[in-house]
């Protein structure tokens, strides 16, 4: 039975939202949902600590495989999305104090994944991850960044569960050269 864990976050420094996402022979299971709740701590810097230790407590409780976390999208306050970087690239540096590949996603993908809108509302991802993973309604959460943190292991999961293709050719030449025994010649 192969077994893996992906880890998705959506960061903030106010309320950081995380899905871990256990996946079973390729079926994926919710493994468990929350937030880290960060609004108590007026002190920046010391928010990003406790970022930083507490995604380190998720990854050494889970073990995740993988951490896919969502992108900081261009807004117009450049204050706000500074401070959001500034939390994905310590939850980042936890996954990589872990040696944990980590995979990036925009929050245009993961609704786009999801919901097959890039621009549905939280409330239709949470009501779409809700439905695929079985998610019982009293195990929902009110603070959507925790669903939001979980479509990005959703997201990860459905973009690295796609069949690859094992050869890649840069035009037919290639191709013919590569595979003279699937070329007839007349």
């Amino acid at each position: 039975m192969k077994e893996r864990v992906i880890l998705g976050i959506d960061p903030g420094s106010i309320i950081m939202g995380y899905g871990i996402l256990l996946v079973l022979d390729n079926k994926p299971k919710l493994e468990a949902l929350g937030v880290i709740q960060l609004g108590k701590y007026v002190d920046y810097y010391l928010r990003l600590k406790k970022i930083f230790e507490r995604v380190l407590g998720l990854i050494d409780t889970y073990h995740p495989d993988e951490l896919a976390i969502e992108a900081p999208f261009y807004g117009k306050n450049v204050q706000s999305m500074l401070k959001l970087g500034r939390a994905q690239g310590v939850a980042m540096a936890a996954a990589l104090e872990r040696d944990i590949p980590i995979f990036e996603y925009a929050p245009l993908k993961i609704k786009m994944s999801i919901t097959g809108n890039g621009n549905a509302s939280k409330e239709q991802v949470a009501g779409v991850l809700q439905k695929y993973l079985h998610i019982p309604q009293e195990s929902m959460l009110p603070q959507l960044d925790a669903t939001d943190g979980l479509a990005a292991a959703v997201c990860h999961f459905f973009q690295s569960s796609r069949p690859t293709v094992e050869k890649k050719y840069s035009d037919w030449k290639d191709f013919i050269a590569k595979n003279p025994d699937k070329v007839r010649k007349k």
